[in-house]
């Protein structure tokens, strides 16, 4: 079967491309469009597509909220954003929100094709170099940790060893290196660390992580 995306974008121009792009591709299925988060949330209630590609900016309702409503929902549908700034609050807000990915508007086709791949997979997708420089960015500007680092008491020392690779913007053939570890073994510590801590993917592990204080920036 198909991935099945919803587009979603208040240019239309950009919704036209998208859909040129994504349908080029066999195993792609542009399902529906939207111009705004509450047109968003309507049609991923009745198309129920596999991947939202969500703007972030847009009138009516913005790309964070409408994320957030369709991750509270509990349907199967996950949310790739797309935004044009690398460093951008709403973006991280849509990863708060529970967002599977994160995205520049200027990514070339064959690596958004490999996103949504992924994405429909049940993979997050962040560019490390983009995560790393995001959170650092807006989560490190925090004073002190809103969350209690006790949360990470349940995983074992290479599981936090991990987790604090996976928090400093590393990809898993990174970790690997790193500790001397096979990818597969680091993909199995990954997710068991999300399987522990209740997480939908890495991406919310970075964020927990940096929200708690396990990683800072510059660390």
């Amino acid at each position: 079967m198909p991935i099945t995306v919803l587009i979603v974008d208040d240019q239309e121009l950009m919704r036209m491309g998208l859909k040129m792009v994504l349908n080029a591709h066999e195993d792609i299925t542009v399902v529906g469009e939207a111009a705004n988060g509450a047109a968003a949330i309507t049609q991923t209630r009745l198309l129920t597509p596999d991947v939202v590609l969500m703007d972030v900016r847009m009138p009516v309702v913005d790309g964070v909220t409408a994320t957030e409503r369709i991750v509270e929902s509990g349907g199967a549908s996950r949310v790739l954003v797309m935004t044009t700034f690398d460093l951008d609050e709403h973006a991280l807000g849509a990863l708060r929100a529970g967002a599977s990915g994160f995205l520049l508007k200027d990514t070339p086709p064959e690596e958004l094709i490999a996103a949504i791949r992924n994405v429909a997979a049940g993979d997050a997708v962040v560019s490390p170099k983009v995560t790393k420089r995001l959170l650092s960015r807006f989560i490190g500007e925090a004073p002190a940790p809103t969350r209690d680092v006790g949360v990470f008491d349940v995983l074992t020392g290479r599981e936090r060893e991990v987790l604090e690779q996976l928090a400093g913007g590393r990809s898993n053939a990174e970790i690997a290196g790193q500790l001397f570890l096979s990818e597969a073994t680091v993909k199995t510590h990954v997710g068991r660390v999300l399987t522990k801590l209740g997480l939908r993917d890495r991406v919310q592990a970075v964020v927990l992580a940096y929200e708690t204080g396990l990683v800072r920036p510059g660390a």
